[in-house]
């Protein structure tokens, strides 16, 4: 009977924490985003769509060497069986080394890169945003370690801070006529302190080293991530790549927008779940039916809260960018309708990564990010080229409803997981996604003030996302308690 009771407080001790760490990544983000969405408008307003379009190439270039520059070795801490601490040491050489091996090969391509997407004048902010690698690769350590031990709050200070520190060198950057190079700046600025706090949160999490037998476990299970993550790299952002190599800068500034604003449910809702789920379930190994339950009780928890977002970013674009970000940024709204959309879907498949990245089961994740890419890249040019961003807008959406989705539900199939047992969980969130998008589109179509129009969305979407909820409690509440 005391190992019974034993093993129910471990479960409730890990349940609470996992709910303590859930709450404070939650505020952390929902106060990050809210700043940085406010500051990001004055931004977009200050630099205009020339400039914002320059900062999102050397972004892409960011955004690519960051998908992969650890190898994928830090995510071992989270689930390593074992006492973490033994492989930090190994950890933090491999990351290291190969940020700044990927680092310096950045550098030296960034002219060939920004050549090829039309914007020659990104080059010197591309190779500033480079640094930002190799401080990634520092903190992996204690990044992967706070969020193994459930210290979101400690990582929400330090990202916090960083993300204020972005915001803020940015702004006195651009008033003072940096343009383009102002958003790098801030980013490095940001990263440096975040850093900084980050390894004074995890003592001890950066120390070099390096075992060879545990050096080799790493990358066995690391290299199958990282590769992944390239062709997640390139499924995410290649959109990105083609836009700006088909049109330019300034089509490529006004898809950025719309993406960055259709990405905002996912930052503010699905991450501080994301950053909490994989530790999670990675306690469940164990028992594979309570990690199918929680995989579908916070499938049904994220479809709740950000599909009906993701729908009023669709459904209501036009008054929403025209309010937001002025009628400059007008042509932005025209690829929200579809990206808004997309996101939705993306939610759900993010969390299907981490999932099967639990189960150790990389061949899943990086043969469905292949075929994903070589159904992406056609669909995308043939829709960048006929229909301007918009169009690669609509080609990632169709090919992610008709080709990675079917996939992933075979996959989850496998491993126990149906799509009855998962239909019932998004059920609800569809229905509530679709009355939604009919009282959006309503409001969008006969007010023809923008204000009154993202009012009456927005009220709206609140009161059936209120209403979705309370309809959910006991869902919920069995989350609560897995």
């Amino acid at each position: 009977m005391s190992v019974v009771n034993d093993e129910v407080r471990a479960e409730s001790s890990l349940s609470a924490r996992a709910g303590r760490a859930l709450g404070w990544s939650f505020l952390s983000t929902a106060v990050s985003k809210l700043s940085t969405l406010a500051i990001g408008v004055v931004l977009a307003r200050l630099l205009g769509p020339a400039e914002f379009g320059t900062f999102a190439v050397a972004t892409v270039a960011l955004l690519a060497v960051l998908s992969f520059n650890e190898l994928g070795v830090s995510l071992a801490i989270v689930r390593w069986p074992d006492d973490p601490r033994r492989i930090i040491p190994t950890v933090t050489t491999i990351s290291v080394a190969a940020s700044a091996l990927i680092a310096v090969a950045g550098f030296l391509a960034a002219p060939w890169f920004c050549a090829v997407m039309g914007a020659p004048d990104a080059v010197p902010v591309v190779r500033v945003l480079g640094i930002s690698v190799v401080v990634s690769g520092l903190v992996a350590g204690p990044v992967a370690m706070l969020q193994r031990e459930f210290h979101q709050k400690k990582k929400m200070v330090a990202d916090q801070a960083a993300a204020w520190t972005t915001a803020l060198t940015s702004m006195a950057c651009a008033v003072g006529g940096l343009g383009a190079m102002s958003l790098a700046v801030g980013q490095l600025a940001g990263s440096v302190l975040g850093a900084i706090l980050f390894i004074r949160f995890a003592p001890g999490t950066v120390r070099f080293g390096y075992d060879r037998e545990i050096a080799g476990r790493l990358l066995r299970f690391g290299l199958p991530l990282a590769g992944s993550s390239i062709v997640v790299f390139a499924v995410t952002q290649i959109d990105k790549v083609v836009v700006g190599a088909a049109l330019g800068p300034v089509p490529l500034g006004f898809y950025v927008l719309a993406t960055n604003l259709s990405n905002w449910p996912a930052s503010m809702f699905a991450l501080p779940v994301r950053s909490v789920a994989p530790a999670l379930l990675a306690r469940l190994q164990g028992d594979p039916p309570a990690m199918r339950r929680t995989f579908l009780s916070t499938a049904g928890l994220l479809a709740a809260i950000t599909l009906p977002a993701c729908v009023l970013l669709a459904a209501g674009a036009g008054p929403i960018v025209g309010l937001v970000y002025g009628a400059e940024w007008q042509p932005a709204a025209a690829v929200l309708l579809w990206v808004g959309l997309l996101a939705a879907l993306k939610i759900m498949f993010e969390l299907v990564y981490d999932y099967f990245v639990v189960l150790a089961n990389t061949r899943v994740v990086f043969v469905v990010q292949v075929v994903w890419l070589v159904a992406l890249l056609p669909a995308l040019y043939l829709g960048a080229r006929h229909w301007g961003p918009a169009g690669a807008g609509a080609a990632s959406l169709l090919v992610a409803l008709l080709v990675v989705a079917p996939i992933y539900l075979w996959e989850l199939r496998r491993t126990g997981i149906g799509v009855l047992p998962l239909g019932r969980r998004l059920g609800l969130p569809l229905l509530a996604g679709l009355v939604v998008g009919v009282g959006c589109a309503v409001a969008a179509r006969f007010v023809h003030v923008d204000l009154l129009a993202a009012l009456a969305s927005g009220f709206f979407t609140a009161a059936v996302l209120a209403a979705l909820l309370w309809r959910m409690r006991d869902s919920l509440r069995a989350l609560r308690a897995t």
